[in-house]
């Protein structure tokens, strides 16, 4: 039976403020650019033609309403969107380097993504999503962590593929063993894990993509498909044995890659949700990272990430 929603994220959604120039008076100028990975996930999967929702939490201050209305802009549903009315919106300040990668600075102790409770969740989302989407972000505190998991539960309870980005941010933890132990959790109950170089190379302490793959899917059976983003090199795809790379695009015209990773899964996703997660063939591998590539190169011509992701036909027109 076909599920309302085909996919439901749960987790952060924020502020990131990203430098745009200098002011006369030779001070930095800050962009609001409304962002969290969760929601830039559902940004694009809606940009693709899916019905998706979130979860989450957000301040009730000006920064709270404008996340919420562009969200909903977006075509998010909302209805899982808690406004706080003691915790500030969560921001973060991104500093970008000249080859596009970033440096975070977080205002967030606490913010009020991480104040979900396990009460807070919407059982109908949950019920019906074909696919559940979450990050380590909503595991870095004990409430949040709780709610995360209740969640997770519920959504396998109604049969939901469970998709997984452990997008580590060092600052938000109080320990990396904690962080680590964390990301082994979501690890264990995915059937889809986005995963990028540096990560992997912080749980399974390997260089070789193709060697920590293989300690991943040894320690993690449930792994229905690996996928490794490895930056301006290109992806990886690990998948009932088979192994399949493919370059990233290099156009020019890169800006950041604030996002570039959320629009790769939410193309992953967006391509299981019309083929499925099983018996994959290389062709289909390689055509789900084409696609995936190309949409990710694109969002790093543009700042920030929500509104800055591109139709399907633009990512058509790259590939070809």
């Amino acid at each position: 039976m076909k599920k309302k929603y085909d996919v439901t994220a749960l987790g952060e959604l924020l502020i990131d403020f990203t430098q745009n120039g200098i002011s006369e008076q030779g001070n930095p100028l800050f962009e609001a650019c409304p962002g969290g990975a969760p929601c830039n996930v559902l940004a694009m999967l809606n940009r693709l033609g899916r019905k998706t929702a979130f979860i989450g939490k957000v301040g009730n201050d000006m920064f709270g309403h404008m996340l919420r209305q562009v969200v909903s802009e977006a075509g998010v549903d909302v209805q899982g969107l808690c406004m706080d009315e003691e915790t500030r919106t969560t921001l973060a300040f991104v500093q970008t380097f000249e080859d596009g990668d970033r440096d975070f600075s977080f205002y967030r102790n606490p913010g009020a993504d991480m104040m979900l409770t396990e009460e807070e969740l919407p059982p109908e989302l949950l019920q019906n999503t074909s696919i559940f989407h979450f990050g380590s972000l909503s595991m870095t505190h004990s409430e949040v962590r709780k709610a995360t998991r209740k969640a997770i539960a519920g959504a396998k309870e109604h049969n939901a593929l469970i998709s997984f980005d452990p997008n580590l941010r060092e600052p938000l933890w109080k320990s990396l063993d904690d962080a680590r132990e964390q990301m082994e959790y979501g690890l264990s109950v995915c059937d889809i894990l986005k995963i990028a170089d540096n990560e992997i190379e912080f749980l399974t302490e390997e260089t070789d993509f193709d060697k920590g793959a293989a300690i991943l899917q040894k320690r993690f059976p449930n792994l229905k498909i690996l996928n490794v983003t490895a930056g301006a090199e290109g992806s990886y795809a690990y998948h009932e044995g088979k192994r399949v790379f493919m370059p990233s695009y290099r156009l020019g015209g890169t800006i950041e890659t604030t996002g570039a990773g959320d629009t790769f899964c939410a193309c992953i996703l967006h391509y299981v949700l019309e083929h499925g997660a099983e018996h994959l063939s290389v062709r289909d591998l390689e055509d789900m990272l084409r696609f995936a590539n190309a949409a990710a190169y694109l969002v790093t011509t543009k700042k920030g990430a929500i509104r800055a992701m591109p139709a399907k036909e633009e990512v058509l027109e790259i590939i070809s």
